[in-house]
């Protein structure tokens, strides 16, 4: 009776662990070690666990085994850095992890050093580290080839299921094994040992004993003739049963910044593993690694200057590829768009000083959700190519391209690739159960060839391992699987692009239907973010204003830069990491804060200075960083000061401080049964309950709200989440309650200027301060909000429900609007109740509408006619002390006339987030000075700052609300100007005197010589 298709690979399997228990024979242990100067034997637990420790051994290989195939197998209990001083062979060094652990070399005396952590590759601490595992192991060639070979065989037949190739394969591996006559011992041992379980990997399998008899020279002869055999057997099956499809194949090594461990051991992870991708390129010519992120570069050059050089030797010769052109892979839905910029240009120009080229590929394999802005500021910052892989984590809707063209706001397309692979995902693999399903998943195949794979242990790093590419070799020869091939990742693309006008288009966000909780947690981080972006650009547009102003010219704010675009990283903007993350982000984007604020404070006295001197004893210099008009709405040593008057677009004020005057008409009043707040644009009346009862738009007399404002909703979480800090469960509502107890309120300021009513709310463990402001000239209702949060796993959301009837909202991104449905008619629909916006959400129709601002909140929602905004998130994992304490933000409400543009909302949410700057002086001049004016369409500033090269400023712009017109800049007399890219390189442009919808512009501007 002949065997089932199920039954040969059973009895295949079996085999293969037969085979297995000849492949090698592990010398005696290496004993003696020194752990940190003390010493240490095998099998003993680490001395102590803080810091970095060193271990150090020696070893010698005995004279009878061939050197070529002899390994250290090492487990030291933990990551390391592990160098090899081989005799008279020099220095070499690896990257020691769970996946590597098993070392060629090159000499037979060996001294053997470590840097180690007691952590996993995932962060994971070893709490009890042991010194585990130290020999030397002979690995028989021939057999390691025949098993790998049969392994895979067995894989493919697993895989390719009822394709009719498989009974062919399984006999041509029967035939192999056939084909062996080895010793009688092999019985008896295997009796002595347990089955090996399925797909085992190789490098993995635990120590032997007792050791089987060695294989004589015969026995091995038979071996390489079993794998020749078979190798040949499968190239001529391969005739008869093509490959299917083709994969490109590119090793990298995903490395998280910061996720589960600190960015210190990030450091000490780059070079562990850039050690070993430069290891695997000295034994497989064909290997090629990509590698993103300038940003490690940038550490690995500062840490190991010996590494660095030898990246950049590969780099030259075309075999490591340095892609992606960002400093960091940054998450895209909350950056501001001029964060997204620096990303480029800094990247860039680093890759271009420190390897000699640009990139064209930006790689993104790993970020929650993509900004429609993106685009644009690829294709300006050279990169018309993108990858990603996260699409199709959605879990409700299945992203209906994998090959595309994606276009932005303004138009502008990028080619676009992802791909489907089941396993591990960008952190793919070799074996067939990967690369088979990876080509059958691929849905361009109409317009392309073949499709891309990334190769490589990632996430906590590490990258390939040596049996992937022996893998990758043996796979060359298989029938019926995908055809593979090494490749850089710009060239695949490169030969995309011929035909990518033929491909769909996907225009707009590319929303990710999952880890929508990243738009909330760790909340102190996003505010101290937002701060820091608008302290810089503050700071830049200041000092620009004084270099035009005559005043000296100030350098680049980039190494203050590089520190926000560190921690915009997409795993620790979005609230995803561990509680040492936190510490050092919060610290970082503190200095970046500062560094703004302390350059805001030399640029406003480098006005002050290039003034007019005058008589005004007690003068004020006013500064507008904006290309808005702005009501004069100024905090000076707790003094408000809020008088009719305006500044106009980047205009320098000098104002008589003596003769400011309040605006006129603010009043307030104060009861246990209800309060209020007026000024000429708004009545507020707040209820008994602390919400907003009723808000009355004074010029177009409409009442804002269609039911009480300003509710307060909480949100436990009904059950353990395993992506905790990353979501928000679509049903997370059903277990909603509105906070609707008010403990204390109080009217704490009465004008003239500002009008405040100070409300206290109380919850299990957690306070919640709220102060609702009106300033004398504001036509918005400003609700800061102090939060003193103790409580965990609860989300906690500010509902607003307002009298407008729209089928879409507008919510600010990065330079624009995304526009989404205030409906949930559709899946598509259904899976957007949780969104990222940048300064405000928008409700219009014609002739009125509310907008919701807020200084360093990200998730927003619209259903019907009700704005939410979420306020904190609490979770426990990764960090379980995530929102703990105090935090404190801004979020206001705003009423007006038009949609949102014409109500100017957005220029509301800029008064918001980035006061006018001010600075009391003596003997200044009285009077108006605008050194740069920008005339025609409105348009939104994106920056003002001192160019990267030479002494000159760049000028960006944008169009924020998809409308198009004429444009004109005038600069001071003895200024020039051009038209360059975001690199800061001329460029010709069409149109050069207009805007076009959402179009972001550059210029440079200089002193004529």
């Amino acid at each position: 009776m002949s065997l089932s298709i199920a039954q040969r690979l059973q009895r295949l399997d079996a085999r293969i662990a037969e085979i297995l228990c000849w492949r090698e024979r592990a010398g005696e242990p290496i004993r003696e070690w020194r752990c940190d100067g003390r010493p240490l034997s095998l099998d003993d637990p680490w001395p102590h666990t803080e810091g970095v420790l060193a271990f150090t051994a020696e070893a010698e290989v005995p004279a009878a085994w061939p050197l070529d195939e002899v390994r250290l197998r090492l487990d030291v209990g933990g990551e390391s850095l592990l160098t090899l001083d081989e005799d008279g062979a020099g220095t070499t060094r690896f990257g020691l992890d769970v996946n590597h652990r098993e070392f060629p070399l090159r000499a037979r005396r060996i001294r053997i050093e470590t840097e180690s952590v007691p952590r996993l590759p995932f962060g994971q601490p070893v709490h009890h580290p042991r010194l585990a595992e130290a020999r030397l192991v002979w690995v028989d060639g021939a057999v390691h080839r025949l098993a790998l070979l049969l392994r895979q065989v067995w894989e493919a037949a697993t895989a390719l299921e009822e394709h009719e190739a498989v009974p062919h394969l399984l006999a041509a591996a029967e035939a192999a094994l056939w084909s062996l006559d080895w010793p009688s011992a092999t019985g008896a041992y295997l009796a002595r040992t347990a089955p090996l379980p399925q797909q085992q990997a190789i490098w993995r399998l635990p120590p032997l004993d007792p050791q089987p008899p060695a294989l004589g020279e015969a026995e091995r002869a038979a071996a390489v003739a079993a794998h020749d055999g078979l190798a040949a057997a499968l190239r001529g099956l391969k005739q008869r049963f093509p490959p299917q499809g083709r994969l490109a194949i590119t090793g990298h090594a995903h490395i998280d910044l910061a996720w589960l461990w600190p960015y210190a051991e990030t450091r000490r992870k780059a070079r562990r593993t850039f050690h070993t991708a430069l290891r695997l390129m000295e034994r497989f010519p064909d290997f090629v690694f990509n590698q993103s992120t300038a940003a490690y570069y940038a550490q690995v050059e500062a840490d190991d200057p010996e590494l660095f050089a030898a990246i950049r030797e590969r780099a030259a010769e075309g075999r490591w590829e340095t892609i992606g052109g960002l400093w960091v892979e940054p998450d895209t839905n909350m950056p501001t768009g001029e964060s997204l910029v620096r990303q480029a240009l800094y990247g860039q120009r680093y890759f271009e000083r420190s390897f000699g080229r640009r990139h064209t590929v930006c790689w993104l394999p790993d970020c929650f959700g993509f900004s429609p802005a993106l685009p644009q500021i690829l294709r300006q910052g050279g990169m018309d190519s993108f990858f990603t892989i996260k699409v199709n984590w959605s879990e409700t809707n299945r992203f209906p391209h994998d090959l595309f063209q994606w276009e932005g706001l303004d138009g502008s397309r990028v080619l676009a690739h992802t791909f489907d692979n089941p396993i591990q995902g960008y952190n793919g693999t070799i074996r067939a159960d990967c690369v088979l399903p990876t080509w059958r998943n691929f849905r361009g195949k109409a317009a392309h060839d073949e499709s891309l794979l990334a190769v490589g242990f990632g996430d906590g790093g590490g990258g390939v391992t040596p049996e992937m590419l022996e893998r990758q070799a043996q796979l060359t020869d298989f029938p019926a699987l995908p055809e593979l091939r090494p490749a850089r990742v710009e060239e695949f693309f490169g030969r995309i692009r011929e035909r990518a006008a033929e491909l769909p288009v996907w225009l707009g966000e590319i929303y990710l239907e999952l880890h929508r909780g990243t738009l909330t947690s760790q909340g102190r981080t996003k505010r101290l973010n937002r701060q820091a972006e608008r302290a810089l650009l503050a700071a830049e547009v200041a000092g620009s204003l004084a270099t035009l102003l005559g005043g000296p010219a100030f350098a680049s704010l980039e190494p203050a830069w590089r520190g926000l675009l560190k921690n915009q990283f997409h795993d620790i903007l979005p609230g995803s990491s561990i509680r040492e993350v936190y510490e050092d982000a919060e610290r970082e984007l503190a200095a970046a804060r500062d560094a703004g604020l302390d350059r805001q404070a030399e640029a406003m006295a480098a006005i002050a200075a290039a003034l007019p001197k005058g008589g005004t004893a007690d003068a004020l210099v006013v500064v507008n960083p904006d290309l808005s008009p702005r009501p004069l709405r100024l905090e000076l040593e707790g003094d408000a000061l809020a008088p009719d008057l305006t500044v106009p677009p980047l205009g320098v004020v000098v104002l008589d401080r003596a003769a400011l005057q309040p605006a006129p008409g603010l009043s307030a009043s104060w009861s246990t049964t209800g309060s209020r707040l007026e000024n000429r644009f708004l009545r507020v009346e707040i209820g008994a309950d602390g919400t907003i009862a009723r808000l009355l738009h004074k010029p177009t007399g409409r009442d804002a709200l269609a039911g009480r404002g300003n509710q307060l909703w909480l949100y436990p979480a009904d059950k353990p989440r395993s992506w905790d800090a990353w979501d928000v469960e679509a049903d997370y509502d059903r277990q909603g309650f509105e906070l609707s107890e008010l403990e204390e309120s109080e009217l704490v300021e009465d004008g003239p200027d500002r009008a405040a009513l100070r409300l206290v709310r109380r919850w299990r463990d957690s306070t919640i301060t709220q102060t609702l402001t009106l300033w004398a000239n504001s036509p918005r209702l400003d609700i800061h909000t102090r939060l003193d949060w103790h409580d965990r796993r609860v989300l906690l959301r500010a509902l607003v429900p307002v009298a407008v009837r729209a089928e879409q909202a507008s919510f600010e991104c990065a330079f624009g609007v995304v526009r989404r449905p205030t409906h949930r008619n559709t899946s598509w629909d259904q899976a957007k109740f949780e969104v990222p916006g940048h300064r405000f959400a928008d409700l219009s129709e014609p002739g009125f509408g509310v907008a919701l601002l807020n200084d360093g909140k990200y998730g927003h929602s619209a259903l019907g006619n009700i704005l939410g905004l979420s306020l904190v998130r609490a979770p426990i994992y990764p960090d379980p002390l995530a929102d703990e304490g105090v935090q404190e933000f801004t979020y206001a409400i705003v009423p007006h006339e038009g949609d949102w543009h014409e109500g100017g909302v957005r220029e509301a949410a800029e008064d918001l987030n980035q006061p006018l700057l001010a600075l009391p002086v003596r003997n200044l001049a009285a009077g108006l000075h605008t050194p740069l004016m920008v005339s025609g369409i409105t348009a939104g500033l994106a920056a003002l700052k001192p160019a990267e090269e030479g002494d000159g400023l760049v000028l960006r712009l944008y169009e924020p609300a998809g409308a198009r017109g004429p444009l004109s800049v005038t600069v001071p007399d003895g200024w020039l100007g051009e038209a360059v890219s975001l690199l800061e390189e001329p460029v010709k442009r069409d149109r050069p005197h207009a805007l076009e919808p959402f179009e972001l512009r550059s210029w440079r501007m200089w002193p004529e010589r």
